[in-house]
């Protein structure tokens, strides 16, 4: 039989006996809140005993409200997005880089040595490449440091080198909320050198009150525009201007670029006629808005060649005219040469010599006959004598064109010098069957090869000696010193060789000692940095043979041959 229905409610009740509304009421229906019989009544809330008052709560910035109320973020990545910090880099082994635990073993004081020891520019190019590329590698931190300041300590270093989007990649393999005040200058650095100001933004944002200088303050008001409190970044930096925290070009340079943020329409002038001097952060405001900068404001230094070679915000002409240090320290690669003059080539009112050297550097390339691409190579080498060594470095693929031909032997030791400093020894090889034992063109090809079965006889580098005219014989004590460090000649023929030049390979230092234990326990990280601390120098007079022995040495010991070969050969050319 069916079960019996239960009886319906009667209205206004639950089945639980509780009050329930009728169906049937025109008036609003309140629904009870169940079980409200352990609530306590709220007491009064405990405020602060500064608590700003209401003037000052209103000329707060949205910052200044969140620090107040502790409502400021301690993050700018979710929990689940965040980085380890176990291996910090961009370059992976796979891509060139070092293995990852080169320097996990290492200790730190050694390590952190080798990197701040490193102050000047790298004189060799092959050495400052290798360098930038063992400094951009995934790299565990060593024993004893922690790996924010490893990061720290690279990325100040490639600052220092001019490889600021290389040292702004390496910070920003590190998230923000775990930078301390080394990184953060480091990494602003970085920023201001490639003019990516905006780029800043987010550790600006997190860290808002790790400086008081007035760089920090320009950036803090740039940022709030960008995010959205154009206002009060106006006002700051009005603010900034009454109280003359900055220079007034630098105020008004950040007040161009704050408001390319909002919708503020106010004209901001920029005038040169009263500006004496140039400093990184203007220079870095003006390209990126795209300001012209008097060319009499612009320093000759270092600092601000290497900001306009790489940077693709300044125009071509401006690049050209930075472009050969440039190359020459290791900046721009041979490609990226080429690529700077097929710019010029087809852009308008470039001067008469670079549009003669960008036309020859084209018939270089694409003249069917090999004596007039020969002809054009040496036009853009521009020369009676040596060529500069950025000429080389431009014209490294055109030669890699040339036959290897008795016919052009004159010309063969630029040609492989030219090669070399792109890296095309296959190419220049091919040189050997004709290059003349004892000339500078069989010396770079000996110093280049990847491979030597016998050593070096004596009396080939003898008379190699007795052709050179370099300044104090010295591409003669780098030949030796590059044929002793890659094994390519006896320790008897060694000895008495050094001893026609007076030069003693052997004699060690304390540099010298640590270089070689580094070698003698196969690392590869170490000897890449400390051999940066023994290439520092602006120029080859100031590298001596025993140091380019114990550097070349080293790397051929720790698998690092390539880059042994290409810096000896470059030792011999630039010597």
């Amino acid at each position: 039989a069916p079960a019996p229905r239960a009886a319906p409610a009667p209205s206004g009740q639950s089945a639980s006996g509780a009050s329930q509304p009728s169906v049937s009421s025109s008036g609003p229906v309140v629904q009870a809140i169940p079980g409200d019989a352990g609530l306590e009544p709220i007491g009064p809330v405990a405020l602060p005993d500064n608590l700003p008052s209401l003037e000052e709560l209103e000329s707060m910035s949205v910052d200044d409200l969140d620090n107040l109320l502790g409502l400021k973020p301690k993050y700018d990545i979710p929990p689940a997005a965040r980085r380890s910090l176990e291996r910090v880099g961009i370059l992976a082994r796979a891509e060139g880089g070092l293995p990852a635990r080169s320097l996990a073993k290492q200790p730190a004081p050694i390590v952190r040595a080798a990197l701040k020891g490193t102050k000047g520019p790298i004189l060799s190019r092959w050495g400052h490449i290798m360098l930038r590329n063992a400094l951009a590698s995934r790299l565990e931190t060593p024993d004893g440091m922690q790996p924010i300041e490893f990061a720290a300590l690279r990325v100040s270093l490639l600052n220092r080198m001019g490889e600021f989007a290389v040292a702004r990649g390496v910070a920003q393999d590190v998230d923000a909320t775990n930078w301390n005040n080394a990184l953060t200058d480091a990494a602003i650095t970085a920023y201001i050198g490639t003019a990516d100001i905006t780029g800043s933004c987010p550790v600006v944002r997190l860290r808002g009150g790790t400086r008081e200088d007035a760089q920090w303050k320009m950036l803090q008001a740039i940022c709030a525009a960008y995010s959205g409190e154009v206002a009060r970044a106006g006002s700051d930096l009005n603010r900034g201007l009454r109280n003359e925290i900055a220079p007034e070009i630098d105020l008004l340079l950040a007040q161009r670029y704050a408001g390319a943020a909002g919708r503020g329409r106010r004209a901001v002038n920029i005038e040169w006629d009263n500006v004496a001097d140039m400093n990184p952060f203007r220079y870095a405001l003006s390209t990126a808005l795209g300001v012209a900068v008097p060319a009499e404001l612009i320093p000759a230094n270092r600092y601000y060649w290497q900001v306009r070679s790489t940077s693709a915000l300044i125009p071509v002409s401006e690049r050209l005219q930075a472009a050969a240090p440039a190359a020459r320290q290791g900046l721009l690669s041979s490609q990226a040469m080429v690529d700077l003059y097929s710019q010029a080539y087809v852009a308008e009112g470039m001067d008469g010599i670079v549009r003669r050297h960008s036309n020859r550097l084209r018939d270089a390339y694409i003249t069917p006959d090999p004596a007039e691409r020969l002809a054009a190579i040496r036009d853009v080498w521009a020369t009676s004598g040596r060529p500069d060594y950025d000429r080389l470095v431009l014209t490294a693929y055109a030669a890699a064109r040339m036959p290897a031909s008795e016919d052009y032997i004159d010309d063969a030791a630029p040609l492989i010098a030219s090669m070399l400093s792109a890296g095309l020894d296959q190419d220049a090889l091919e040189w050997g069957a004709v290059a003349r034992v004892g000339t500078e063109a069989w010396a770079l090809l000996v110093l280049a090869q990847p491979e030597r079965g016998a050593p070096v006889a004596a009396g080939d580098i003898s008379r190699f000696f007795g052709n050179d005219d370099s300044e104090e014989a010295r591409k003669s004590g780098f030949f030796l010193a590059g044929l002793a460090g890659l094994g390519r000649v006896s320790q008897a023929d060694m000895v008495e060789l050094a001893d026609d030049l007076e030069i003693d390979l052997a004699r060690e230092t304390r540099w010298s000692q640590l270089i070689d234990k580094a070698a003698e326990v196969n690392n590869p990280a170490l000897v890449a940095y400390l051999a940066g601390v023994g290439m520092q120098g602006n120029d080859w007079s100031q590298m001596t043979p025993r140091h380019l022995y114990h550097i070349v040495s080293a790397l051929n010991r720790v698998g690092m041959q390539a880059e042994a070969r290409m810096i000896a050969a470059e030792a011999v050319a630039r010597g």
